[in-house]
């Protein structure tokens, strides 16, 4: 190898051809070689580039060995250069090694072509396919569609030995889009191939069953003919759809690959997947567009103004094409139904070896595959919604008949029932699911074996749970829907109940006020029965599905208008645990040590959680409840918090560790979230305040500060800070209580580094946050040493490269400058701070780590420069003790100040290219669209910037396309599931 490595720096021009010849004569030429060819090429030889083609085709030709090197040796080349390059070398240099390879490719055309006339040596003409398809994507077309190029590759294509490589060079082909220039050749290119296909590969051919038992090769054959369909159709399929003999070949071919989208293989799958979303999606557009002609039109690519003649002709157009489509449309329709993915609410799962349990792990792969599969099912579905039905009632009956049934068979038919809830209209969907559910209740009854049942009562869960619409308008349904999820509660099978509790919250979210209301034919209203025998109904629930099952009946509660009937039901849900909280208080009071059990501390929690769920959902209405435990939930909260601390000061750090000090700490964690949960959800009624808020101060703040760091609980923050978005201006008397209890002491917890107490590091801003939106005269009040520790801390906060904090930061820091604007301090905070903010909002706006906040950045420089220019500011920004000359104004010498801070920041840029971007910055400061622009190409050309991914510099951007695309799918019925619809006919 030593030679080879002296090769650069002695080799001659004119030894070049003749070293080169002896190179790629070598038999068996290896990898590493080939490579470390290319990279000279590259980059040591840019001037004899040109020399190196015609050499290579010449050294080719000399023997079949050196010509199957110097295939190698291209075909490197070109991936080299286009497809592993990026980053290595200049788009300029990439654009002339392309310009000079192109003009040199006829001459590897010709020898390719002249290879694969004359050669019989398999591995030369595998070499040489190998090769062109690493060329076709980018060469000129003529060299494809004005040689013999084409037709030399259909030869080759029912040769088993080549068959692969060939198809992946039709599928290059298949792929190009220039117009219909060419449409003639793609039309005798997709006839031929089709005519040659069915030898190879009869349409008869169970291509699935052939896949799962055939070789390597022909595994790959079926996955290269997926890609080349995909690809042929997504560029061509319009070609194929003018003549009666195009479209025969073009339906055969659509008939292959919807077989082919049966094969067992996710990638196959994919591909497949892929392809028919973009395929349905056109057709759907095109009929969903009847009425608009000049959207029509575009979608078919017409880009003329129509006439009123030509409308007609366009509709009878639309028309015949849908009908062209219609049989491929209703197999593609059985396909999805039978592929369906799992969506996200299933929990009962099939393992790998054939058992019925409940799902540990969320694959994100298939809940994009159902995402995708349900869209393209809801698009079938509008394009014809009989034969939607058709296809899945008659599957449906073949599960109740034993024809079809399997576990596999019934979830993927289900999961496509669930999947287009609200595509049909509502009287075609009642009819429908009464029959779905009617057949499940009946499946569920007449199958045997606990699996069966698991699997078939999974099912039930999640088509019921999909369609509230449909259970909002038939009571009858709807009850025996709830009573058949309260017998699944009872079902010990792994994750029956689960998924039991989930679906029943689900529903009464969404169907709430039909618990309340006495129905046709009923004594009392539903929630009232449901009270009656609750008891019974969670008796078998683990505590966690108590607390969803709570949740639920909250929801119910909160739908009754009358406030004697909710207080009354209220009481009676709560019986059961209240009961146990008297019985604990009452031996409480009797003996204190009975609290620190750990089996009573349990059940303490499990109490505080019902709560928590019940508070809600009921809100304002839970009022009577929370009032009932209010202030012995504090005496526990209390001695919790005292047990805690001497745990902690008698076994040091490590104590906080043990599972005992974790417990207490999960009761008090529990009772803040208990709190902040009530008082937030209850409607804005100052009293509320009033009658929780003064007894906290104590048991809670001054908790709070007395503690450990260790013992502090990040919930105190947050709940304050609920307290005051909540009760706004009538805290301000209590803001200097709350900032002396837990400002310092907490800014010493998070200022040390950035790692340590993580939750408290968001609620402390938030609460600040919250204090400065609402309570700002507060903030006046505060010495300027404390105002200064404030300032300190968002600036902290925003050079966090936690998102979160910098943001909460941020919005905190726009907050301060507009209250203060607004103030008699103006001048006197704009004097201290007004320099420091700016430096320090460049600093994170320009060091490529803190992207994600650039809205933000940019309102607050905009804030300032246009505040700058009010004249606001009388007194000067600058030191008049250090400056010897006064500036004009302010605005000239902020001008002068930032670009004197960003010459420092990038010195690799000119100050004429500094001086132009701030001069921009004042000039653009009243248009925000304008200024966020002009700081973003700043940054965009940027050293610092320009080799990096700048998504985050345009995220509102795509905030709003991701809107206008969720404004679009609103448009279309059943596109957003109907549970993932807050719409405001709940109870309608």
């Amino acid at each position: 190898m030593r030679p080879l490595f002296g090769w650069r720096g002695c080799m001659s021009t004119n030894s070049i051809s003749y070293w080169f010849r002896k190179f790629v004569g070598i038999q068996n030429l290896s990898g590493k070689l080939l490579t470390f060819t290319i990279q000279i090429l590259k980059h040591d030889w840019p001037a004899r580039w040109r020399s190196f083609i015609p050499d290579l085709v010449s050294a080719a030709k000399t023997s079949e060995t050196i010509c199957e090197n110097c295939m190698a040796i291209l075909k490197l080349l070109s991936e080299e250069v286009f497809d592993f390059s990026r980053g290595e070398m200049t788009q300029q240099k990439i654009k002339e090694l392309k310009q000079s390879l192109n003009s040199e490719f006829q001459l590897i055309h010709e020898l390719c072509l002249y290879v694969l006339s004359a050669s019989q040596r398999t591995e030369l003409v595998r070499a040489t396919l190998s090769t062109l398809h690493a060329f076709l994507s980018w060469i000129p077309l003529g060299y494809i569609f004005e040689s013999p190029l084409l037709e030399t590759l259909l030869k080759f294509f029912p040769v088993p030995s080549y068959r692969n490589l060939t198809l992946q060079c039709l599928t290059e082909v298949a792929a190009l889009s220039f117009g219909e220039y060419y449409n003639v050749q793609y039309v005798k290119m997709y006839t031929i191939f089709m005519v040659q296909l069915q030898t190879i590969l009869p349409p008869t051919t169970n291509i699935p069953e052939a896949y799962a038992h055939g070789s390597g090769e022909e595994q790959a054959f079926i996955q290269n003919l997926a890609l080349f369909f995909t690809s042929f159709y997504k560029s061509h399929i319009r070609v194929l759809e003018t003549t009666q003999e195009n479209t025969t070949a073009l339906l055969l071919g659509l008939e292959y690959l919807i077989n082919i989208s049966y094969v067992d293989d996710t990638e196959v799958f994919k591909v497949c997947l892929d392809y028919w979303n973009s395929l349905v999606l056109e057709l759907f557009e095109a009929h969903h567009n009847l009425d608009n002609p000049a959207a029509a039109a575009s979608m078919m690519g017409l880009q003329m103004p129509l006439l009123p003649g030509m409308v007609d002709g366009l509709g009878s157009q639309l028309m015949q094409r849908r009908q062209l489509y219609a049989g491929p449309m209703s197999k593609l329709r059985m396909l999805m139904i039978c592929r369906m993915a799992k969506p996200e609410e299933v929990l009962i799962v099939e393992d790998e070896n054939g058992n019925i349990v409940r799902e540990t792990m969320k694959d994100n792969d298939v809940l994009v595959q159902y995402k995708i599969m349900r869209e393209t099912l809801i698009y079938l579905s509008h394009l014809d919604h009989e034969d939607t039905e058709k296809q899945m009632l008659k599957k449906l009956s073949k599960q109740l008949s034993g024809e079809d049934w399997t576990w596999n068979n019934l979830n993927t038919l289900c999961w496509a029932i669930g999947s287009i809830s609200g595509s049909m209209m509502e009287e075609q969907e009642n009819r429908f699911l009464v029959m779905v559910i009617r057949d499940l209740l009946n499946l569920c009854e007449i199958t045997k074996g606990k699996d069966n049942k698991a699997v078939i009562a999974s099912n039930i869960m999640y088509v019921v749970g999909q369609y509230p619409r449909f259970l909002r308008a038939h009571w009858k349904f709807l009850k025996t829907v709830v009573n058949k999820l309260f017998e699944f509660m009872h079902e010990t099978h792994p994750g029956v109940q689960d998924m039991a509790c989930d679906t029943f919250l689900k529903i009464v979210q969404k169907c709430k006020r039909k618990f309340v209301i006495v129905q046709v034919g009923e004594n009392e209203p539903f929630v009232s029965e449901l009270l009656s025998g609750l008891p019974t109904t969670v008796a078998d629930l683990e505590p966690h599905q108590i607390h969803t099952f709570y949740e639920s009946v909250g929801h119910m509660i909160q739908a009754e208008s009358d406030p004697q009937k909710r207080d009354e039901y209220l009481q009676r849900l709560m019986e059961l645990p209240n009961q146990k909280w008297a019985e604990i208080i009452g031996q409480a009071r009797l003996s204190v040590d009975f609290l620190k059990d750990q089996e009573v501390i349990r059940t303490v929690l499990n109490i505080l959680q019902t709560n928590t769920s019940v508070a809600s959902s009921l809100g304002t209405y839970f009022l009577p409840q929370i009032s009932l435990i209010f202030l012995d939930m504090l005496n526990v909260y209390r001695m919790y918090s005292e047990l805690i601390s001497n745990s902690i000061a008698e076994g040091g750090p490590f104590a906080s560790k043990t599972s005992y000090v974790k417990l207490l700490r999960s009761v008090k964690r529990e009772t803040l979230k208990l709190i902040e949960t009530f008082l937030d959800k209850a409607e804005d009624q100052p009293q509320i305040g009033k009658q929780f808020v003064p007894p906290m101060m104590d048991p809670v703040l001054g908790d709070y500060a007395r503690n450990l760091p260790d013992a502090r609980e990040s919930e105190v923050l947050s709940l304050f800070a609920t307290i005051i978005n909540k009760y706004k201006g009538a805290m301000i008397e209590d803001v200097p209580r709350i900032f002396e209890a837990v400002f310092q002491c907490t800014l010493e917890m998070i200022t040390k580094n950035f790692e340590d107490y993580p939750e408290h590091r968001l609620k402390f801003f938030s609460l600040l946050r919250a204090i400065a939106t609402h309570c700002f005269p507060a903030l006046i009040r505060l010495s300027s040493q404390q105002l200064k520790l404030v300032m300190d801390s968002i600036i902290w906060a925003f050079r966090h490269t936690e998102r979160n904090i910098a943001e909460t930061g941020l919005n905190l820091l726009l907050e301060m400058l507009k209250n203060f604007q607004n103030s008699e301090f103006c001048n006197q905070f704009y004097r201290t701070y007004f320099l420091t903010i700016e430096q320090e909002i460049f600093a994170v706006l320009t060091d490529t780590f803190h992207k994600p906040g650039f809205k933000l950045h940019v309102l607050v420089l905009q804030h300032l420069f246009c505040l700058v220019e009010t004249g606001l500011l009388t007194e000067p920004l600058w030191d008049v003790t250090t400056v010897p000359y006064p500036y004009p104004s302010n605005a000239i010498f902020v001008r002068e100040y930032t670009i004197k801070l960003l010459s420092t920041s990038f010195p690799n840029m000119t100050a004429a290219e500094v001086t132009q971007f701030v001069n921009g910055l004042f000039e653009s400061r009243n248009d925000l669209s304008t200024f966020k622009n002009h700081i973003r190409d700043f940054l965009v050309q940027s050293k610092e910037f320009s080799a990096q991914d700048n998504k985050d510099l345009y995220a509102e951007e795509a905030a709003a396309q991701r809107e206008r695309e969720r404004q679009r799918m609103l448009s279309i019925p059943g596109l957003i599931a109907p549970n993932e619809i807050q719409d405001e006919m709940l109870d309608s």
